[in-house]
């Protein structure tokens, strides 16, 4: 998630420097073959290229709304987990009594350490490249491979589990669904030993059903690609405006330059090529910008920041385990929080 109010145009110029050239030699061609090859018959009309462009910036709307919605009904997920995981842990504070504090001590830290594990393993099975992954230019993927909080693998459980639960941990399709299930089994032996009441393993195994369903929404919008029926032609009506409208722009340049001197017209006319490159670039980015909001689990600019919410967690947490050498918050790296 990108954290500064305003977006550095280095940053920009890596997502757009690629189609600012592309768009810059388009026109200028068009301009040369008009101007200097006498290619008069290539303009056409502006009135129905505006209809075009009109249309295609309803449809880009309507394609980034839901874009954003993915995005945002990920962020609400989030946010759940981490009400859920402080719910978790003040129920297990509040319900364990054996008498022995060293005891009571022993068995928290164990349910309350496994969450964080659990949290990690969500957030590195939700990173995972799927095969309909949006993929960026050289420049982009670059920066995020630096960034190093993408195609991690699943060992961010270390530290949280004992070794013999991470080393079953490491066989299983679905290591956090595991943690979960743990995090049960666990609650209902507490039960049996008589360590808690009806009531409060009714409680704690609610609190446990709903990280199941929170997890669940996070996988329903992971496996679930946004429908490509408006994602590709989306693209697909951007890039017909943009590759039509110098065409257009010639016609309405050459008409207002009827009063102008020769030589003037020339040089009014020359306009058509950043006026050209300035329309298709704001085009393309509102297009861009709704394929990048709409896997927002993927770990790119305008992705949810799951690592940072984790260790949010982790603090929280352990912080009510009355523990002293809490871990620092996770800190944004080019002004991008993962």
């Amino acid at each position: 998630m990108y954290i500064k109010r305003n977006i550095g145009w280095g940053l920009i110029l890596r997502y757009a420097w690629k189609n600012l050239i592309i768009f810059t030699v388009y026109a200028s061609i068009i301009f040369c073959l008009y101007y200097y090859l006498g290619w008069d018959f290539i303009d056409i009309p502006f009135q129905p290229l505006s209809v075009i462009g009109i249309a295609v910036a309803f449809y880009i709307g309507f394609k980034n709304s839901q874009s954003y919605d993915r995005f945002w009904e990920g962020r609400k997920i989030w946010g759940g987990i981490v009400n859920y995981s402080r719910t978790w842990t003040i129920q297990l504070l509040s319900f364990i009594d054996t008498g022995d504090q060293s005891k009571n001590k022993e068995i928290q830290q164990r349910l309350v350490y496994r969450h964080p594990g659990w949290i990690n393993a969500l957030r590195v099975q939700l990173r995972q490249p799927k095969s309909w992954a949006l993929k960026e230019n050289y420049a982009v993927e670059t920066l995020f491979n630096k960034h190093n909080e993408r195609n991690i693998s699943c060992n961010e459980t270390v530290g949280f589990v004992s070794v013999s639960e991470y080393e079953d941990l490491e066989k299983r399709v679905n290591p956090a669904t595991h943690l979960i299930k743990n995090q049960a089994l666990d609650i209902t032996a507490l039960k049996k030993e008589g360590l808690l009441d009806g009531f409060q393993e009714d409680q704690l195994q609610s609190v446990l059903e709903e990280f199941y369903n929170l997890q669940g929404m996070c996988e329903r919008i992971k496996n679930t690609p946004f429908p490509r029926q408006y994602g590709y032609f989306s693209k697909v009506f951007t890039w017909i405006f943009v590759l039509l409208l110098p065409f257009g722009l010639l016609d309405v340049f050459e008409n207002d330059a009827l009063n102008l001197t020769n030589e003037l017209k020339e040089w009014y006319a020359f306009l058509m090529i950043p006026f050209s490159v300035l329309i298709s670039w704001i085009f393309v980015t509102m297009e861009v910008i709704g394929d990048n909001s709409e896997d927002p689990f993927e770990g790119r600019i305008n992705d949810v920041p799951m690592t940072a919410l984790c260790r949010t967690i982790e603090i929280d947490l352990r912080d009510m385990l009355d523990e002293k050498d809490l871990p620092k918050n996770i800190q944004p790296k080019n002004n991008i929080l993962y």
